[in-house]
């Protein structure tokens, strides 16, 4: 079955028209015949929304009762029975009431679409789960509600729906999104101008860069090599010197001209180590751009100017910066140089920046070291003097009569210029041609290919063996040279990829997308299986083009154990880069063990979390259920008994502690039935923002009046809490504090704010608790001292601390000072002042707020 598609409208803040959108292309595909239903669409009252539900079929929704309450939800069984074509999914990020199949409703919408049904949603940006940081940096308010960012990558087409921070408020003002009541408070607190101008640049930084990505691929796809100059891209050459900081300010200057521009360092590095890098530098320069916004590149290439070419056009960059040469003027005669080279084959759609800086004509910091091994020109150039050279010379020497000892060592040194330029081959050329010359034309007897004097003999014999010495060692030492500077490229790149790891960079895709940029590919993939006869997975790829299935398939293929390998797509790689080749593999085998024993901590951090909490389910049951039910039997038993017979006023006091009781286990029951659920995984606290006086009152309803004073001031924020765990929590500590208390000493519950938590304390005067002792209380079944049996079986405090930290709070003991026990429960805080907050509930859950 195939799958269906999802369309995703996407809006930069509630009420700028992502319902309306959505509900316009609905009446559009009903028009032309699509058999399109609403699954679930909230109009939030807004008049003219609830105008385009007309003429659409609705899908009844289902009633969800939790604490007291109804809630409408998405009925996802009669959706998939229904089985339209189209699905209309408002709030896209929504979580479902306790009791629904899933979680979010995300994933409800990935069942319709697993089940064939194209699905059309709407979502804001600060529901995105990687800009929640952001998100609250700007606003304040931390969204509860989020969806990952892989699903609405994953959608086929997202629309922005837009609307400037004044029309936006425009619509506020005149109660086109909430009620007249609440325009006040929204229009200063969430929709002011600077949140909306943020949030607004969010949304289409995020869609553009969505674009881009599409772009690419498209332009992959298609093998579209030309520059388009859609967004401004600009690439900067650096070599390791020390202009490479003026390039990138440079370039960063040229980027902030451009909108949505972006800047790319580039370092390459060549086999031949015929750059100088400065390892310091390149680390400084890396940090620069990282912090202008840019990233940086590391590359291998023996031809510097060809690739950072390729690098630019395949990153489908607009510009090249490059610095000016820091050769000096006599160095010119071994070429053009890199910038002039590039500049004129960048073409006419690469413009390039040459830019002067303070190291210009001052040469390099290091020798400079030649080609691979000996260079094409240098070779030609060697033949050309080993074979050239010595008729030359001898047409030359035909009008000097210099002797045969200076003709020999004329020769012998136009035969050192073949081995300098040409290596060993040109140099044998030379003194082979040379040799014969001298025998020819300047040994005795003249112009006949015989030696009459045999000391001539001995002459050019060691006329050859010099220059075939001098050849030898010359090409050795280019061997060496090479050899030498390979090395230390290689030894760069693994320097490189350490400090990677060093700084924390693991990931298994951003490790391949450096293995691809360093060799030059077009994709890489980690392949694994797991026996020989099981298929291959791909574990990771990044690239252009489809990725690989099998290591065969690959122009590269790098083995990583026996059921592990690398597979690079692109090229042939030349044998000696597969050492680094095979490092680079290694390190994404650590990379993806270290992934899946991340994974694997997680999981055991929730068995151990589901652990803590079956130990306070079981522990709330035994401890808290025996108390309401002993009052309860005590009292039906009262009733039952005809040994006594009760009047008016003392039935009715034991009618009403049976409904009270009944009333406590009603409530507790809900509770409990909540843990259950949390405990096997299929409901997580239903946590909101909540005032702390409207929550710890209701947990003294248990202890004897008076027994507690209460300091909760007005003032402190709202805690983004589970009301009903909160309250069986508070409820624990507050018995247990009562009683321990001395008789007549009532038990202080203060709350005070403290950075980003707020911390409830519960003070009492008993005896207190060593230090030794203080975690162990916390445990199940663990009663301090010799308390009496009545006292309970010792899970009030390990029920409230499993409570605390299923809520992501703390449950810690301290000294009282002057004696006693004070129990410190730490809680996340939610926002500003209660009555501010008040004042912006509507804006706090903006997922409840359909355009």
């Amino acid at each position: 079955m195939a799958r269906g598609n999802l369309r995703i409208y996407l809006g930069a803040a509630p009420g700028v028209g992502k319902t309306y959108a959505m509900l316009s292309e609905a009446h559009r595909r009903v028009e032309r015949g699509t058999d399109c239903v609403v699954a679930f669409v909230e109009h939030h009252g807004r008049p003219r929304t609830e105008v385009m539900l007309h003429g659409l079929e609705q899908v009844p929704r289902r009633e969800l009762e939790y604490r007291g309450g109804v809630f409408p939800e998405m009925d996802l069984d009669a959706v998939l029975a229904r089985r339209p074509q189209v699905a209309l999914v408002d709030e896209l990020a929504h979580t479902n009431v306790p009791g629904s199949r899933n979680t979010k409703r995300w994933q409800d919408v990935e069942e319709l679409l697993t089940a064939g049904i194209d699905v059309v949603s709407t979502v804001n940006i600060q529901h995105l789960e990687s800009l929640g940081d952001v998100v609250e940096s700007i606003t304040g308010v931390r969204q509860q509600e989020t969806v990952p960012d892989e699903v609405v990558r994953r959608a086929g087409q997202v629309e922005l729906v837009d609307m400037s921070p004044e029309a936006l408020r425009r619509r506020m003002a005149h109660g086109n999104i909430h009620t007249p009541d609440k325009v006040d408070a929204a229009l200063s607190n969430y929709f002011r101008p600077g949140n909306l101008t943020a949030l607004r640049e969010l949304a289409l930084l995020w869609v553009a860069d969505r674009v881009d990505a599409h772009l690419t691929q498209y332009r992959s796809d298609h093998r579209v090599s030309q520059i388009w100059g859609s967004r401004e891209r600009i690439v900067v050459g650096l070599t390791g010197g020390p202009e490479g900081r003026t390039l990138i300010r440079r370039a960063a200057r040229l980027a902030e001209k451009g909108a949505g521009g972006e800047v790319l360092a580039v370092y390459i590095a060549r086999s031949d180590g015929l750059t100088s890098a400065s390892p310091k530098e390149l680390a400084m320069q890396r940090t620069l751009v990282e912090d202008l916004g840019g990233t940086f590149h590391h590359v291998v290439g023996d031809d510097i100017p060809a690739a950072l070419l390729a690098f630019a056009r395949g990153v489908n960059a607009t510009q090249i910066v490059l610095g000016s040469s820091r050769r000096k003027t006599w160095q010119y005669v071994f070429g053009p140089g890199v910038g002039t080279t590039v500049a004129r084959e960048s073409g006419p759609d690469l413009d390039v920046h040459i830019v002067t800086h303070g190291e210009v004509a001052k040469g390099r910091g290091l020798p400079v070291a030649r080609g691979a091994r000996l260079g094409r020109s240098r070779r030609v150039w060697g033949w050309l003097i080993g074979v050239a050279g010595p008729p030359l010379l001898a047409a030359l020497l035909a009008a000097v009569d210099l002797g045969l000892a200076n003709d020999m060592l004329l020769f012998l040194a136009l035969t050192v210029a073949a081995a300098l330029l040409g290596g060993l081959f040109p140099a044998l050329a030379s003194a082979a041609v040379g040799s014969l010359l001298l025998n020819y034309y300047y040994s005795p007897p003249l112009h006949r290919w015989t030696i009459a004097d045999p000391k001539n003999i001995v002459a050019i014999l060691i006329f050859v063996a010099v220059g075939v010495a001098v050849a030898s060692v010359v090409d050795l030492a280019a061997r060496r040279t090479h050899q030498a500077a390979r090395l230390r490229a290689e030894s760069g790149i693994l320097s490189f990829l350490a400090g990677n790891v060093l700084r924390g960079e693991t990931g298994l895709e951003d490790l391949l997308e450096r293995v691809r940029e360093t060799f030059g590919m077009e994709s890489a993939a980690l392949l694994e299986r797991a026996s020989d006869v099981e298929p291959w997975t791909c574990a990771g790829c990044v690239g252009q083009g489809r990725p690989v299935e099998r290591p065969d398939q690959a122009d590269v293929d790098m083995p990583v154990g026996d059921h592990m390998a690398l597979a690079l797509t692109g090229r042939v790689l030349p044998a000696e880069d597969r050492r680094v080749l095979a490092a680079f593999a290694a390190q994404a085998a650590v990379v993806l063990d270290r992934r899946r024993l991340r994974e694997e901590a997680d999981r055991a951090r929730t068995l151990a979390e589901g652990n803590r909490i079956r130990t306070a389910l079981l522990a709330a049951v035994s401890h808290d259920l025996r108390t309401p039910l002993a009052g309860i039997k005590a009292a039906v038993t009262s009733l039952r008994s005809e040994d006594v017979e009760w009047s008016e006023e003392d039935r009715a006091e034991l009618l009403a502690g049976i409904e009270e009781g009944a009333d406590r286990l009603d409530h507790l029951v809900g509770n409990l039935l909540d843990m259950s659920r949390l405990q096997t995984g299929t409901v997580t606290p239903l946590i909101r923002e909540i005032d702390l006086d409207e929550v710890v009152p209701m947990a003294l309803g248990g202890v004897p009046e008076g027994s507690v004073g209460l300091d909760v001031p007005e003032t402190l924020p709202m805690v983004a809490v589970d009301p009903g765990l909160l309250e069986r929590a508070m409820a624990n500590l507050v018995e247990n504090a009562v009683k321990y208390s001395p008789s007549g000493t009532p038990v202080l519950v203060a709350a005070s704010a403290l950075a980003d938590r707020v911390e409830v304390r519960v003070v009492d005067r008993g005896p207190g608790v060593p230090d030794e002792a203080k975690d162990r209380i916390f445990e199940p079944f663990q009663r301090h001292g010799d308390a009496p049996r009545g006292a309970g079986v010792g899970l009030g405090l390990a029920v409230a601390r499993g409570f605390a930290e299923a809520m992501g709070g703390t449950l810690d003991a301290e000294d009282t000072p002057g004696g006693g026990l004070t129990m410190v429960l730490t809680l996340r805080a939610a926002g500003p002042r209660p009555e501010l907050r008040r004042a912006a509930d509507h804006t706090a859950e903006p997922e409840r707020q359909a355009s």
